[in-house]
């Protein structure tokens, strides 16, 4: 069968602006290649799907229809299982093999045959880790045979999609990668789709990042200040997501009507000894590596999470519940979700899924979404599943205790597109792979480190191992079929116990009326430690001992108050018996979320869909309301200034993309941070490039001509450099907002230039800041400021968007678009205070579940179905995702068969 005939038929009118765009594509094209190579329509075409007719996809035991409908969304209609799976996976290469094939690239440490040596550092780092080699394992050893079938019916699918299509025929992407590399694409294997839930795992790791942070602190703060930059969880003002509840010590069994008696999970860490100098620059090599590391899910951090929360019918319009999800994730084009329907024309044996939902392009199944009976949605639960280990090696092995234990090593080979190979060892101990073997600076470790007295000989100093439960071979992919398939709370749990990485809050509503949340996942029962430092490989009081039992995770069905909020908040209260974690997000957007649903209930008050999706627009600044009564008082004399100041006079702190006081609040909030922060912080955590004269770590005397001061420049992108200015930092800052002389308000004196004394000296100095940044950045005249402006949003394509030749990026990525919303608000369009103002993080995707009557349920993704560029539907949602729309979202056959504008036959 051809490639593509003709592509979708689309309307007249939008059929020549498809012209009229595919043609300017092909002349920039040719006139940016240079290579004298001629590009015409049908090359961008090419790789346009075929959606009506008929096709021959060979393995079929009967035929499947795909309908689409007007925003190219497929549902698939099958008489097997096997069938089913087998077009997910063909229906899937159509859109967006592009996207698929990058991933899995990534995820086996193979970005380098594509993309040549400027990927070897990052596929180093990835082979070291070694995702596809566990997927392998997991996939042989295991997996359930059903999901083996489903995952081989769908690895046929993607292959019988690539035997006919290659290059152009693919995607515009491989014309153009071909004019500099003969890559080919192999076929699709079963470990291929396995691993992306390592690469989805790696992004929702938990508080890697802050552990290493807290070391990298350790040259500029002292104990007792690092730990007023991570404060406690609010449990007071910010309420976890269950409601009490215990676990029974004999049967190790959560009760969420339990009441607790003690306090488990508070094992109390080992304070960081000294300066650790050797140890910073391995750590600050480690953070460049991770880095390096594609986040295809977003930022690892503070930002990374999602909302979700059910209403139960109690309180609803529809007398059912309803079920709300957005997770927070990277914008990119195309959006990482892509919708469909997998539907058993008729469910039975041969035959059980009736569901539909956001998928994964590379893996089959639905992640999020819903049945004919059930509904489900996630937010990162952000347990702490990785611990950084120091090791005391030498050429031949590492200790433990007291001995020397054998390296267990492996050899890799990393292929290099237009270049010779790299061969490179692999070494790992006990705890894991030796992360610090993959950089140079990180060949030597440090002479002192923190960990107390009773180390071992430092020698030529440590390295650093990570272990992390992803790297054990575990059943998560069982689970989404299993939640695929549930028809209940029983079966929904069932399915949440083999949900092991990433550790996800699982929400849940049925068609009956029920509502529940369970909390999933294999998390570490640990010795001594608490996860919050590096720990000392060489002690085996500080391995981990075993993971809490699945029966005692917390969970909640039909609780009294009607509702559940899960928002990256702690998922229970201090006195929980295990450490869940210490680096909560610390519940901002929760309980916004919880006080628009208390609002609308109270007084008998119901919740309709419509109060669903306004809720997701919600984008209100609980900084702001905190901070600006602080700022409106400060005298400010300067008139230019104080014309900036009365933005913030009668503001409701919302956050609207036109709105002036917006973008002047965030951007005092910015430099608040900058001087009572960021200028403090270690170069390691500083922005890239942002260069201070500062004095030198360990030095504690006045900045004179005596200890002169020395130049240092930051080393952290600007997605992942601190203060971030998310809602930890909310907190680090109400904690000391009545205190106007803690030291963290005053800055240093220098010669020539005093610096700041208190409060609102630095608050004033803020706002001056302010005022002259975003007069550079959006004029003089304050009437034009506005948020959106400074607040983008930018689609780009994976890789060559991002690192192709400039003609190319402008060809494959799309935007800007001015967002609204903000850091920590429910409209979570994310940015980092000390990088800038750009969207980081957005609602990835939206979607609202009508229990009552799953038709009426809405969904909407960033982007759109294709990953193709130039195709009607490459970014067709975004317009309305950006203005908080919603799609209608046909669930049944009829209303299927009625939205559907597209249908093709897929025949054996």
């Amino acid at each position: 069968m051809p490639a593509n005939k003709s592509g979708p038929a689309p309307k007249k009118k939008k059929g020549r602006r498809g012209r009229l765009v595919a043609l300017t594509v092909v002349l920039l094209l040719v006139a940016g290649i240079g290579f004298g190579a001629y590009w015409g329509v049908s090359t961008v075409r090419a790789s346009f799907p075929e959606t009506t007719g008929s096709l021959k996809l060979p393995g079929l035991t009967d035929p499947v229809d795909v309908i689409r409908d007007a925003n190219g969304i497929p549902q698939i209609y099958a008489d097997t299982d096997e069938d089913l799976f087998r077009a997910q996976g063909y229906v899937q290469a159509q859109d967006r093999f592009w996207e698929m094939d990058v991933r899995r690239h990534m995820t086996a440490g193979r970005l380098s045959e594509m993309f040549g040596k400027s990927q070897i550092k990052t596929d180093e780092f990835l082979r070291t880790l070694g995702w596809h080699e566990v997927a392998q394992k997991e996939y042989d050893t295991k997996l359930s045979p059903s999901t083996k079938k489903y995952l081989q019916a769908y690895s046929a699918g993607v292959n019988a999609y690539l035997k006919d299509h290659q290059g152009s025929a693919l995607s515009v992407e491989y014309a153009a990668l071909g004019l500099t590399n003969d890559y080919k694409p192999e076929q699709w294997t079963p470990a291929d789709s396995v691993a992306w839930l390592k690469a989805m795992a790696w992004d929702l790791r938990g508080n890697m990042q802050d552990e290493i942070d807290r070391a990298l602190m350790t040259s500029r703060f002292t104990p007792a200040q690092i730990a007023e930059l991570y404060p406690s969880y609010p449990y007071q003002r910010n309420r976890p997501i269950v409601d009490g509840g215990s676990v029974d010590p004999a049967t190790k069994e959560f009760d969420p009507k339990g009441t607790p008696t003690a306090n488990g999970g508070t094992t109390t860490a080992r304070t960081p000894r000294g300066a650790a100098n050797g140890l910073r620059s391995q750590l600050s090599s480690l953070s460049k590596s991770l880095d390096s590391v594609p986040a295809l899910l977003g930022p690892n951090g503070n930002g990374i999470g999602s909302n979700s929360w059910v209403v139960s019918g109690e309180h609803t319009t529809t007398g059912k519940p309803l079920l709300a999800n957005d997770p927070h994730l990277a914008p990119q084009m195309p959006s990482l979700w892509y919708q469909m329907g997998l539907h058993c024309r008729t469910t039975g044996p041969k035959c059980s899924y009736d569901v539909a939902g956001f998928t994964f392009s590379g893996m089959p199944g639905v992640i999020i979404g819903h049945n004919q009976s059930i509904s489900w949605g996630m937010t990162n639960l952000g347990a702490d599943v990785t611990d950084l280990y120091l090791e005391k090696i030498n050429a031949d092995g590492y200790l433990f205790d007291g001995k020397q234990q054998p390296f267990l090593t492996r050899q890799e080979t990393i292929k290099v597109a237009g270049g010779d190979s790299r061969k490179i060892t692999v070494r790992s101990t006990n705890n894991g792979p030796i992360v610090s073997d993959r950089d140079d600076e990180l060949t030597n470790v440090g002479k002192d480190a923190p960990v107390a007295d009773g180390a071992p000989d430092r020698g030529d100093g440590y390295a650093v191992s990570l272990r992390w439960t992803a790297l054990e071979p575990g059943k998560s992919m069982d689970a989404v079929f299993e939640l695929n398939r549930a028809q209940d709370w029983t079966a929904f749990r069932k399915a949440a116990a083999d949900f092991e990485v990433p550790s996800q809050n699982l929400i849940y509503a049925d068609t009956k009326g029920n509502i529940g949340y369970q909390a999933p996942g294999k998390i570490p029962v640990r010795g001594k430690g608490d996860g919050t430092y590096p720990a000392p490989g060489w002690d085996p009081a500080y391995q981990w001992k075993s993971y809490i039992p699945q029966s005692a995770l917390p969970y909640e069905y039909n609780p009294k108050r009607g509702y559940i909020v899960t928002a990256n908040q702690a998922v229970t209260d201090a006195k929980y018996p295990y450490l869940l974690t210490k680096d909560w997000g610390y519940g901002a957007r929760s309980q916004r979320i919880n006080d628009l649903i208390e609002s609308k209930i109270k007084d008998g008050g119901k919740v309709s869909t419509d109060d669903m999706q306004t809720f997701q627009k919600d984008n209100s600044s609980e900084i702001a309301r905190l901070l600006t009564p602080y700022l409106t008082k400060i005298d400010i004399k300067d008139k230019y200034v104080r014309d900036a100041q009365q933005l913030l006079n009668g503001w409701d702190f919302t956050q609207e993309p036109d709105s002036a006081a917006a973008a002047y609040f965030n951007a005092v909030w910015r430099n608040t941070l900058k001087l009572a922060f960021g200028n403090k912080m270690p170069k390691e955590l500083r922005v890239q490039g942002q260069c201070l004269y500062v004095r030198p770590a360990g030095d504690t005397g006045p900045a004179d001509e005596n200890n002169k001061l020395v130049r240092e420049c930051g080393e952290r992108s600007g997605d992942t450099a601190q203060p971030d200015g998310g809602d930890r930092w909310y907190e680090v800052v109400r904690n000391i907002l009545d205190d106007p002389n803690n030291a963290w308000w005053k800055t240093e004196d220098r010669p020539g230039h005093p610096g700041l004394k208190n409060r609102d000296q630095l608050l004033a100095q803020a706002m001056r800041d302010a005022r002259y940044e975003l007069t550079s950045k959006l004029g003089k005249n304050i009437d034009h400021w506005a948020w959106g402006r400074l607040h983008q949003m930018d689609l780009k394509n994976q890789t060559l968007g991002k690192e192709g030749p400039g003609f190319l990026q402008d060809l494959l990525n799309r935007g800007p678009w001015n967002l609204g919303g903000g850091e920590a608000a429910v409209d979570a369009t994310g940015w980092n205070a000390s990088g800038g103002y750009k969207v980081t993080w957005v609602p990835s995707m939206r979607m609202v579940v009508n229990l009552a009557d799953l038709d009426k349920s809405r969904w909407i993704n960033l982007t759109g179905a294709s990953g193709h560029a130039y195709h009607a539907h490459y970014y067709d949602q975004t317009d309305k995702w950006a203005k908080g729309e919603l799609l209608p979202w046909a669930f049944s056959e009829d209303a299927v068969k009625k939205a559907g504008k597209d249908t093709l036959t897929l025949s054996p």
